[in-house]
């Protein structure tokens, strides 16, 4: 064996430096009678400084691409999502922020004047529009029967003959949520498996509806591999009808969609099945596909047996030669959330009256009175979450698994509502031990259009508590809370270095303030005054941090909640405590932040 045959490669130089030496190295080892000009000037050094590149590139990718493949170290968005995916997280669509609107229409009243007639209380349908005076779009998302009993119901007009009322005013509620629906039209070509298609607008809340052009409806499913939804319609019933206005009915869907986001763009992917390789049922009986669970006398949405949902391995029928017709609902930060009182415009109303309403000058009037507004705020955390909040989430899902037993399984399952119900910035857990009962306090806060912390709305407070009870413990009771929002500003003294620029490296320690606070804290979190400290201390341009201080901030644009931050420092003062319920806010940064430089 040659003697050059034994030189062993450094494979842990890595990096351009060491690449480079080690080549130069080997070079003069190996070839010392054929070059022996490595001066900076000469064209071996050229060679040599390519090559040393090319390795230093090639070793960046790799470290780069092999981070890329694990979640804790990722740093690319669309790879944490891919990631989360494989753990079964489903990223959600932009949220749309919801609320509750008062609705009014003056109705003529019955023959006796004891009440309006009821053959003119119609019942205005969902998807009918209403706008701020901005023009923000908000839609309705249930019928409002304005013939409910539970309506509020006042005297308008009397007659002048003999003072009885001869029209009455009828108040009702109806839900909102913010965005506008659209339509897109999609032309499909060939039969392609898991055909994927995109639409064009990236901000959208919700997809409504999905048709193709022979009239066949497809339903979005949280996996391709299950075939089963559960439909909601009217109870026809009279006898139960008030108590139970909809009936769950379990329908086979053989022609279904997932949608997942990359880049801000939403994504349909569909099955690789066709008409004549799927087996149909217009209706799945539920106890055809669960679990038969001895020793119990309930069943849960866990319980589905993945086999039975499937009839073949198609994942369901894809589209091919049709155009789809994708209806969605979208909006923009700008235009989701909205102060009390400022839905005032109803637009086009979808009425439909009772069969007996045959006076049309009646039904104009009826058309024509219709007046809206919002009692309370319109809002919803309508931002995406950022790179650390979709890691914590995907790792509390993985946890979780469909279930609420501890408090971070709450959490988790909170920030997984679907976003057409408002979504909620933060929340926080804690079990009442002073309870008989297994007691859970919840505390949740939203945020405006601008990023700042605003009280959840009662809308979504209630969503929220409907959509846990499927997963909840038999046994846990729930109080959904508002926290309590406390603002604060810092200031801080700073020993600079004497050839540094004062300003600038106050500048610099304000932004760097900045960045730690750029995303909110939890609930109930501390602040560290040490980790400032830290922080400031590690930038070149400052010698010695002499003094931080936690102050708090009161006034007209701040929170109206008054908090004692001197009673919640530590003695040593090096953090600021948090009370349980109580979220702090660095709200306006620019502002809040002054810093003294020696």
């Amino acid at each position: 064996m040659s003697k050059k045959s034994k030189k062993l490669i450094k494979y842990t130089d890595r990096e351009f430096n060491s690449i480079k030496d080690n080549l130069v190295e080997y070079a003069k080892r190996y070839y010392p009678n054929i070059y022996k000009d490595f001066s900076e000037a000469s064209f071996g050094s050229l060679m040599l400084d390519t090559v040393a590149y090319v390795g230093d590139m090639l070793s960046f990718y790799i470290d780069y691409q092999a981070n890329e493949s694990f979640i804790d170290t990722a740093v690319e968005y669309d790879n944490v999502l891919r990631l989360g995916e494989q753990v079964g997280y489903r990223p959600s669509l932009r949220a749309a922020s919801s609320g509750v609107l008062s609705l009014y229409i003056m109705v003529p009243s019955d023959p006796n004047g004891t009440g309006p007639d009821m053959n003119y209380l119609p019942i205005l349908a969902k998807n009918t529009r209403f706008t701020t005076n901005a023009g923000d779009i908000f839609t309705l998302i249930d019928d409002v029967d304005f013939s409910d009993s539970n309506n509020e119901v006042i005297v308008a007009t009397e007659s002048e003959q003999d003072g009885s009322a001869s029209a009455f005013v009828v108040k009702a509620y109806g839900r909102v949520l913010s965005g506008e629906l659209k339509q897109e039209l999609i032309n499909v070509g060939d039969f392609t498996r898991f055909l994927t298609v995109a639409i064009a607008d990236e901000n959208i809340t919700e997809i409504v509806s999905v048709t193709d052009s022979e009239g066949h409806e497809y339903f979005e499913v949280p996996f391709l591999s299950q075939d089963t939804i559960f439909r909601s319609v009217i109870n026809k019933d009279s006898t139960s009808r008030n108590h139970v206005p909809n009936v769950l009915v379990a329908t086979s869907v053989p022609r279904r969609f997932v949608t997942f986001v990359r880049n801000n763009k939403t994504f349909l992917k569909f099955g690789y099945g066709s008409d004549e390789s799927i087996k149909v049922d217009n209706l799945t009986h539920p106890s055809n596909v669960i679990f038969k669970m001895h020793g119990k006398d309930y069943v849960t949405d866990s319980g589905f047996d993945p086999s039975k949902l499937l009839e073949n391995d198609k994942f369901g029928i894809a589209p091919t030669n049709t155009t789809l017709n994708v209806v969605y609902r979208a909006n923009t930060s700008e235009t989701a959330n909205t102060a009390s009182n400022t839905i005032v415009n109803p637009g086009d109303p979808l009425f439909s009256f009772p069969e007996n309403a045959i006076n049309k000058g009646k039904i104009a009037m009826v058309r024509e009175t219709l007046e809206c507004t919002n009692e309370t705020p319109v809002t919803g955390d309508i931002g995406l979450p950022t790179i650390n909040e979709l890691k914590q989430r995907i790792n509390d899902l993985f946890a979780t698994q469909n279930r609420a037993v501890t408090e971070d399984d709450y959490r988790s399952l909170i920030y997984r509502i679907p976003p057409k119900f408002g979504k909620v910035k933060r929340a926080r857990i804690i079990r009442d031990h002073d309870s008989f009962k297994r007691n859970l306090n919840l505390y949740v806060i939203s945020e405006d259009n601008d990023e700042k912390l605003i009280t959840s709305s009662q809308v979504l407070k209630n969503n929220l508590k409907v959509f846990l009870q499927q997963y909840k413990m038999v046994n846990d009771t729930m109080d959904i809370l508002d926290a309590r929002v406390a603002n604060f500003g810092i200031n801080f003294t700073a020993v600079v270095n004497t050839d540094q620029d004062k300003f600038e490296a106050l500048n610099i320690a304000i932004n760097t303030i900045k960045h730690m606070f750029s995303e909110h804290l939890d609930i109930g979190q501390p602040i560290y005054i040490t980790k400032i400290y830290d922080v400031l201390n590690n930038l070149e341009e400052i010698v010695d941090v002499t003094d931080v201080e936690i102050i708090g901030k009161t006034g007209a644009r701040y929170s109206d909640y008054s908090l004692n931050f001197r009673e919640h420092i530590s003695a040593d003062g090096r953090i600021q405590y948090a009370p349980n319920d109580v979220i702090y806010e660095l709200k306006y940064p620019n502002l809040d932040i002054k810093g003294t430089i020696k």
